[in-house]
């Protein structure tokens, strides 16, 4: 994230601060601002997409802002999103791939982002309701996210969103957790999050009363110290009479319909639920 805010400027706002035009160029000289374009400079801090947006005329939007933010979003486009509001102009290379979101937003300085709430809207009607609902979560647990945004969030959005809404915690502890339990929504299912359970420690999930799920995120997990380390836990479950589903990120986030398949197979065998012993 950028340490200046704003970390774009126009050359009329520098001069309205008090900057001199020779003390404009002695600073472009010296790389303490970055000249973008004809009459828009950046912070010598500010961070690539930033300063992409702003080459672009515009403003970091969707999911490139949400990253900004640090939100936990879903695999991200390559191309910079950028906001240019209803009435901007876009400023374009060869080759360029940027994605442009033209949404209405109350009257703005140059260059200021766009609050959270617009944000997870811009995500909502340019990635979908799945993306919406992670970076929803994710602002949650970050406090990125006011009653009042929520409830203009509410107000401009459809009926899949304020269903999210409805949905969302503020205590997930990853982006993989909220897809998980989005995912799995449907299927009235009682599921508990970071559940510490005696001999085995600290599982993702807990489905019903004894259905562990562990999904392994981004990093490696097929080292041999992680390897072990996960057999041990997985037996030490089995001998409390759990049982474990293990998953890794690129299923969950690409392979959904294998992992909601085996969780289906073992709740139709109840194999979720520890049953009173047969007479």
């Amino acid at each position: 994230m950028c340490t200046t805010n704003p970390p774009v400027w126009t050359y009329r706002q520098l001069r309205d601060a008090g900057q001199s035009r020779g003390r404009i160029e002695r600073a472009t000289r010296s790389g303490e601002l970055v000249s973008l374009r004809r009459g828009v400079y950046a912070g010598a801090d500010a961070c690539d997409p930033v300063r992409a947006a702003a080459t672009h005329g515009g403003v970091l939007a969707c999911v490139s802002a949400a990253r900004h933010l640090g939100l936990w979003v879903l695999d991200a486009d390559a191309d910079v999103h950028v906001w240019l509001g209803g009435h901007g102009h876009a400023y374009h290379e060869d080759g360029c791939g940027c994605v442009e979101h033209w949404d209405d937003g109350a009257p703005r300085g140059a260059f200021e982002q766009p609050g959270v709430p617009r944000i997870l809207r811009q995500i909502l009607t340019c990635r979908g309701i799945v993306d919406f609902f992670v970076a929803l979560e994710s602002a949650l647990r970050k406090g990125l996210i006011s009653k009042a945004g929520l409830a203009w969030l509410r107000t401009h959005s459809n009926d899949a969103a304020r269903e999210a809404i409805a949905y969302a915690r503020s205590d997930a502890d990853s982006g993989l957790e909220s897809l998980f339990r989005w995912r799995l929504r449907g299927l009235g299912l009682r599921i508990r999050t970071q559940v510490t359970i005696v001999g085995v420690g600290r599982v993702d999930f807990l489905i019903g009363d004894r259905l562990i799920v562990e999904v392994d995120g981004r990093e490696n997990h097929d080292g041999e110290g992680e390897r072990h380390r996960d057999l041990v836990r997985d037996a030490a479950a089995a001998a409390w009479d759990y049982v474990t589903l293990r998953f890794d990120y690129a299923q969950v986030v690409h392979d959904w319909d294998s992992v909601e398949e085996a969780i289906r197979v073992q709740v139709a065998a109840k194999r979720h639920l520890r049953l009173p012993p047969t007479p």
